[in-house]
């Protein structure tokens, strides 16, 4: 693919910004484009654009913003190709993982289309008969958006869907690792000249400069899908004014596999997902509980499955894993598993860097799969890569507790056939999102965590309600 490079979309138009930042393709470790990163400047006048496009965006008509989300929608499939093969390029993704990855903004763009008709107002009755009393939602004014490399344009969709139907308008800081296809996406809103100053993409990895977005008070909303550490932070810097959040942060999801569950079939389902993205995704399977009498079947299972995997961007018999997304990264996770090992962990599949002779460039790791305790430091923090530590559990062992002694609580996983043991779990995990006998996520589906995993909703006709402000209005109609 010929390198490109691209800017940030401001007003409406295309902004040259200031330094030449270069961007890696993790499979290659070549680069596959560039970007001129903001200024100050660049991130004052989208404030201001915001602002000034939110007077009009949010008094025009339902029907009119809903062409203008199936505009796009239509000129984002035109090029549905170029824009897929962008994000292979910047993130090393399989084509099925970038595929996917890519359809959910136009599902995102569907869905909230969709939705928006469907809040309807409320009548509150009086209990004296003299009032009418009714609710109407209000958008909340310019969202300010900061998005993970991982999934850039399902990222994208998740805050850009429901800011257009809601009638808000915002500023989207794309990841510094993954910009160019979000970018490409920019061009194409300046291609169809997308009302002017709705939707602002700026380009940039200097964190305190883009701190001009969190403090000042022209945005309603601050909104984030990124690590705990970096959501406090958020908070922090924009404690400027009264604002409302909604954050998408860390997890650490565990698994419960319990003995009247076929443990084959678990060790299928988990493996898949906590392989999918090479482990780098929130609700990735982190710490699989397996009860000791299908243990061994799980093991089994996990590492036949797990050595079905191949690499790079050569055919394969089964499943393709990418690349981790840094070289930083990929040295941490590897010294994980060598920090989990120095502990009293047991190794049984992978651990290291993919052989030379099977991937001579990228930052390609094996699957992992570990027998450990689980207060190994490797089960008490997020791994965000293709390891899966698998702990053994007992009849007398509460392992819901167990599950529950974290701070993060986005997503956890469950496996059984026990109606009663559903219940307690669902009722007693502390997860946002339980998933019982297989994973599955949806745009229908409200997604957000419990305790530091953050706060609001992404998905769902959930996060479209966060984007309103609701207006209690009374009416005297007698005496």
């Amino acid at each position: 693919m010929k390198q490109r490079v691209f800017h940030s979309y401001v007003g409406g138009e295309l902004v040259s910004g200031g330094e030449l930042k270069l961007v890696e393709n993790p499979a290659t470790e070549g680069c596959c484009g560039g970007y001129t990163a903001y200024t100050a400047e660049i991130l004052d006048r989208a404030l201001g654009e915001a602002r000034r496009a939110f007077a009009v965006w949010s008094r025009l008509g339902l029907d009119e913003r809903l062409r203008w989300m199936r505009v796009l929608r239509e000129a984002l499939e035109e090029r549905r190709e170029e824009i897929i093969g962008l994000l292979v390029a910047e993130t090393g993704k399989p084509l099925d993982n970038a595929e996917y990855d890519y359809g959910m903004l136009p599902a995102c763009l569907d869905f909230f289309a969709a939705e928006a008709p469907r809040l309807h107002g409320e009548i509150i009755p009086d209990r004296s008969g003299r009032y009418v009393h009714h609710l109407i939602r209000h958008p909340v004014g310019v969202v300010v958006g900061f998005l993970a490399w991982n999934f850039p344009l399902l990222n994208l969709g998740y805050k850009l869907g429901p800011v257009l139907a809601s009638g808000c308008t915002c500023i989207l800081k794309p990841s510094r690792n993954t910009p160019l296809a979000t970018a490409l996406v920019g061009e194409i809103l300046a291609s169809i000249g997308f009302p002017r100053g709705v939707v602002n993409l700026v380009l940039g990895e200097d964190r305190e400069l883009a701190d001009r977005l969190l403090s000042s008070e022209i945005p309603a909303m601050i909104t984030m899908i990124g690590s705990t550490e970096a959501g406090c932070g958020l908070v922090r810097a924009s404690a400027t004014s009264v604002k409302r959040y909604s954050l998408e942060l860390g997890g650490n999801a565990p698994v419960i596999v319990y003995p009247d569950f076929d443990a084959g079939l678990a060790a299928d389902r988990v493996v898949a997902l906590k392989l999918a993205n090479t482990g780098q995704v929130c609700v990735s399977p982190n710490r699989c509980f397996v009860h000791r009498r299908g243990l061994d079947a799980f093991l089994d299972r996990a590492r036949s499955v797990m050595s079905g995997y191949h690499f790079g961007s050569g055919p394969g018999p089964g499943p393709r894993l990418g690349p981790v997304m840094t070289k930083g990264h990929l040295e941490e996770l590897l010294a994980k598993v060598r920090q989990a090992v120095a502990a009293g962990a047991t190794l049984l599949h992978g651990g290291g860097r993919v052989p030379a002779e099977v991937c001579p460039v990228g930052h390609y790791m094996e699957p992992t799969l570990m027998l450990c305790d689980r207060e190994l430091e490797i089960c008490r923090t997020e791994i965000f890569g293709p390891i899966l530590p698998v702990i053994p559990f007992d009849d007398g062992d509460d392992v819901v507790a167990w599950a529950n002694d974290c701070p993060h609580g986005l997503a956890a996983y469950v496996f059984t056939d026990s109606l009663e043991r559903e219940h307690r779990c669902a009722a007693d995990l502390e997860y946002g999102s339980i998933c019982i006998n297989e994973p599955y996520y949806s745009v229908e589906l409200p997604h957000g965590g419990l305790k530091q995993s953050g706060m609001g909703k992404d998905c769902s006709h959930l996060s479209l309600e966060e984007y309103f402000d609701v207006k209690r209005v009374t009416t005297r109609v007698r005496d």
